[in-house]
């Protein structure tokens, strides 16, 4: 496992810590929009200022592409920063370092991706970043499954650490995954199957009970020989479908489906909709949501789960009432981990936006911010950016 830097904080006064985050933050009109991936790091940014560390942030914004582009400054996240830490956190090119920060400071790196050697995992490029720090840390598990100059190549040039977020984030899939206490259970849902289909393949393995929703749903159902009506789903995959069902049971795995629904014709704002048996709906209807009496069976399931790994909504919970078993669910699996009976990790995709929206991301045991590593992660893949840590 990577070693955390905050098991070597004494030793680190006076030294140069070169830390990689992700702060691809969402901008308008030049300024953060949402710095909640900011706001997640800076306790461990401040610890290791506090320890008499001087700070190197580097960091991606956007996709450049190899060229600078001023819209994709990180001069907005330093201005976010200096505000938050209430004095100027500069922001340097990679050229004119000068002699670095000092012991407790913290300075920027222009955007990453304006150099094309960041995504080509340069090893020149990844000298240049070493030279700056006597430290390397990675804080950003949402860019560890990229092999990219600033989280593999770099990581073979300095002693290199897992930082408090990235520590967290893997002590948590980890517990949800590797040890979990049992039953364990993980809430799938989204709009395809072709997005997640490894990592169905994967968790059929490690869990006891799988529960789906969503578009992703209603290609299982279909593969069950059921008729879905106008639903979003993929007829070309209700094959493989039917296998990940078979190898489910073979291996133990219960995958529960939802047995009715809320069907309309449209998906917008105040349409009508009926709730109903899947067996009734129309050619012209789809369903937007699990009904109730699928709501019930899986709350009933999920009653004797301790742990859970949420991915993903249950409806299209952008528009109400289709939200009603993300939010009823997630605030279900939210009471159970405030009163310790489950273990609650979710990530990925539209998941911290479904569980705001259900107001209990605050709730879970953990969340986490990244999207494509959360998924490969669960998929089974090795992460180079955490695997080099390890080495």
């Amino acid at each position: 496992m990577a070693i955390p830097i905050t098991g070597c904080l004494e030793q680190l006064a006076g030294k140069t810590c070169l830390i990689r985050v992700d702060f691809n933050c969402p901008l308008a009109d030049g300024r953060v929009a949402d710095g909640t991936r900011i706001e997640r790091v800076l306790p461990g940014l401040k610890q290791l200022a506090k320890a008499g560390a001087g700070l190197v942030l580097i960091s991606h914004l956007g996709r450049p592409k190899g060229e600078v582009i001023p819209e994709f400054s990180l001069a907005p996240v330093c201005d976010y920063l200096s505000e938050a830490l209430g004095y100027v956190v500069p922001l340097v090119p990679l050229d004119n370092t000068g002699q670095g920060p000092a012991a407790g400071q913290i300075v920027m790196l222009e955007n990453l991706r304006f150099w094309p050697e960041e995504e080509a995992n340069d090893e020149q490029f990844a000298k240049k970043l070493a030279g700056l720090a006597d430290v390397y840390v990675n804080d950003a598990f949402s860019c560890a499954h990229r092999a990219h100059a600033s989280t593999y190549a770099v990581a073979q040039q300095l002693p290199s650490f897992s930082g408090p977020v990235m520590a967290a984030e893997l002590d948590a899939l980890s517990a949800a995954l590797e040890k979990p206490q049992r039953p364990v259970a993980a809430v799938v849902g989204g709009a395809k199957v072709s997005t997640k289909l490894a990592v169905l393949e994967n968790l059929i393995e490690k869990v006891d009970i799988l529960f789906l929703g969503g578009g992703m749903a209603n290609t299982f159902l279909v593969a069950k020989g059921e008729d879905m009506g106008a639903s979003l789903m993929e007829r070309d995959l209700t094959g493989t479908a039917a296998d990940i069902l078979l190898k489910a049971k073979q291996s133990g795995c219960r995958i529960m489906l939802p047995q009715d629904g809320l069907a309309a014709t449209a998906f917008s704002a105040d349409v009508a909709y009926r709730e109903i048996p899947n067996k009734d709906i129309l050619a012209t209807e789809m369903m937007l949501d699990i009904g109730p009496k699928a709501i019930d069976s899986y709350q009933q399931a999920l009653k004797e789960v301790r742990t859970v790994l949420w991915n993903g909504p249950m409806g299209a919970f952008e528009v109400s009432p289709f939200d009603t078993a993300t939010v009823t669910l997630a605030q279900m699996v939210a009471e159970a981990t405030e009163a310790g009976r489950i273990l609650s990790v979710a990530g990925g995709g539209d998941t911290v936006a479904a569980l705001n929206h259900a107001g209990v991301a605050e709730k879970f045991s953990y969340v986490s911010l990244a999207g494509g590593a959360f998924l490969e992660y669960i998929e089974g893949k090795t992460l180079p950016g955490v695997a080099v840590l390890s080495a």
